[in-house]
C-alpha cells in the first residue's frame, strides 16, 4: 500500500485547529437568577456534542486521506533465462556396484547428479545410460522431479552385461543435443571403466561434440589405491579380493580436450561432489529478471465511509436537536 498525493496529508493540520477550536469554543450564556433547572434538562445532550465532532473529525481525515490516493501495488516479475542443455551419460555396468566409493560407485553418483540437478534451475537435462550398449532413459526436459526419478530408479543391471560401451553413451548423449538451440551444450560423461564394448569409438562420438559445439565433461570414479573387500567365491566361499580404478584416463582427457571440456577423476563421493560442484560454476546460467509494479486505486475505501460519517454528522442534530449543520 502507498499514498500516490501524500502532501494532502498536510490538510490534517487545519483538521487538528478545527477540533482544537470546536473543544474550545465558548457556548452562549443567559441570565438567570437560578440555573438548576436547565443543568437538570440538559440530558445527554452536552455528550452528543461531542459525540458529533468524533464523528464529523474522522470523517474528515478519511475525506483527506482519500486524497491522498491511496494505493495498492501488484508486483509482475518477468524472468528472461539463457539456461544450458545438459545429458548426464552415466555408466551402469556391473563395475558401478564396487564399493570403494561409499556405499557403492553408483549410488554415490546417482546421489551426486540428483544434488547437481536441483541446482541448475533454467536447464533442460537428459540422462543416458550404458552398459553393453547404450539408452536415453529420459530426454532434455526442464521438469526435475521426472529427471530425479529417473536417476533415483538407476540401477545395475539396467543395460545386461559386464562391458563398457562409452562411445555409444556418449554419442547416444550428442544425438539429443545435436538440434538443440541453446548456446551452450554440455555432456556429462561418467564411467569406472575402459571402452570394450559397442559400435562407436570413443574419440569417434568425441568428433560428433565437437562438430556440434557440445563440451564433454569426464569423470572417472573409483579408488586410485587399491582396496581389499570380501567376496563370495563359489568354491572357495569368502575371501579378499583387492580392486582398483580401471578407467581410461587418457581416453577421458582426449575427448575433453578435443570439445573444450574438462576431465576428473573421484576416488570418493566427496571428491565426486566438488566435481559437480566446479562444473556449476563453470557452466553458469544466467538470468535476468524485470519487475513491474501495477497500482490499483483504493481511495474509494474510505470515501464511502468518510460519506457515511458526514451524513451521519448531519443527521444527528437535525433529528436529535431539530437543527441544520
Amino acid at each position: 500500500m502507498r499514498l500516490a498525493s501524500p502532501l494532502y496529508l498536510w490538510l490534517l493540520v487545519p483538521v487538528a485547529l478545527l477540533v482544537w477550536l470546536e473543544l474550545h469554543k465558548r457556548t452562549a450564556s443567559v441570565r438567570f437568577s437560578d440555573a438548576a433547572f436547565l443543568r437538570t434538562q440538559q440530558g445527554l445532550g452536552r455528550y452528543l456534542r461531542h459525540v458529533v465532532l468524533a464523528i464529523n473529525t474522522l470523517a474528515l481525515v478519511l475525506a483527506v486521506i482519500a486524497l491522498a490516493r491511496p494505493q495498492r501495488g501488484r508486483i509482475f516479475e518477468e524472468v528472461e533465462s539463457r539456461g544450458v542443455d545438459i545429458m548426464l551419460c552415466l555408466d551402469v555396468s556391473e563395475s558401478m556396484a564396487e564399493p570403494d566409493l561409499s556405499p557403492d560407485r553408483l549410488t554415490a553418483a546417482k546421489q551426486r547428479a540428483e544434488e547437481f540437478v536441483s541446482r541448475r534451475t533454467g536447464d533442460r537435462i537428459g540422462v543416458v545410460v550404458f552398459g553393453n550398449g547404450a539408452m536415453t532413459l529420459c530426454p532434455l526436459t526442464l521438469d526435475r522431479q521426472v529427471v530425479d526419478g529417473v536417476i533415483d530408479r538407476l540401477q545395475i543391471g539396467t543395460l545386461d552385461g559386464t562391458r563398457t560401451a562409452i562411445g555409444m553413451g556418449l554419442a547416444d548423449g550428442v544425438a539429443r543435443l545435436r538440434n538443440s538451440k541453446s548456446k551452450e551444450k554440455v555432456i556429462i560423461l561418467l564411467t569406472d571403466g575402459v571402452n570394450n564394448a559397442g559400435e562407436v569409438d570413443p574419440m569417434t562420438a568425441a568428433h560428433l561434440a565437437q562438430t556440434y559445439g557440445i563440451k564433454v565433461y569426464s569423470i572417472g570414479v573409483g579408488s586410485q589405491e587399491p582396496v581389499t573387500r570380501m567376496v563370495n567365491d563359489p568354491v572357495w566361499g569368502q575371501r579378499p579380493q583387492t580392486i582398483q580404478a580401471d578407467f581410461d584416463l587418457k581416453t577421458l582427457e582426449d575427448i575433453s580436450s578435443l570439445t573444450g571440456g574438462r576431465t576428473y577423476t573421484a576416488s570418493d563421493a566427496s571428491a565426486l561432489k566438488r566435481i559437480y560442484d566446479e562444473i556449476g560454476r563453470l557452466e553458469p546460467t544466467q538470468f535476468k529478471s524485470t519487475h513491474h509494479t501495477v497500482y490499483a486505486e483504493r481511495a474509494g475505501l474510505v470515501l464511502l465511509p468518510a460519506a457515511l460519517l458526514f451524513l451521519a454528522g448531519s443527521l444527528i442534530p437535525a433529528v436529535l436537536w431539530r437543527r441544520l449543520p
